[in-house]
């Protein structure tokens, strides 16, 4: 069983955001994806939506969605990880965000999970 970080609120698809509008993947999302290889955002000033994607991860496995825990405006995106993925895998909390947003409304955070019901929801799809 993996330590989610309590401080942070996760979405169903895998994303984890901070309070500050920092987003990025899970240990799960990374750990089942394998080695990253490529990851693409859009820039500064694009609105995302929640529950929508808005990027692509890339592994030598698969390719997958990126979806945004939380509407707002992208402020920053980590050209560490878009210049070197395999960050992600390892320090997918720490270095390896993918993008800073202003969280349109604060009161999301509340819809998404803690960090308790992550590691439910997880643990219901390693047992599938």
């Amino acid at each position: 069983m993996e330590n989610y970080p309590e401080d942070l609120k996760y979405h169903k698809g895998h994303m984890w955001v901070r309070a500050d509008g920092t987003i990025g993947i899970t240990f799960y999302a990374q750990d089942q994806l394998g080695e990253i290889v490529f990851i693409e955002v859009p820039d500064a000033g694009t609105e995302i939506e929640a529950g929508e994607p808005f990027g692509e991860i890339e592994s030598r496995k698969s390719v997958s969605d990126l979806y945004a825990p939380v509407t707002g405006t992208i402020k920053e995106v980590n050209s560490e990880v878009v210049d070197a993925p395999e960050t992600i895998n390892e320090d997918p909390y720490g270095k390896g965000w993918v993008v800073i947003v202003d969280i349109g409304d604060p009161g999301e955070l509340d819809n998404l999970l803690s960090a308790a019901e992550y590691n439910e929801l997880v643990a219901g799809e390693e047992n599938k």
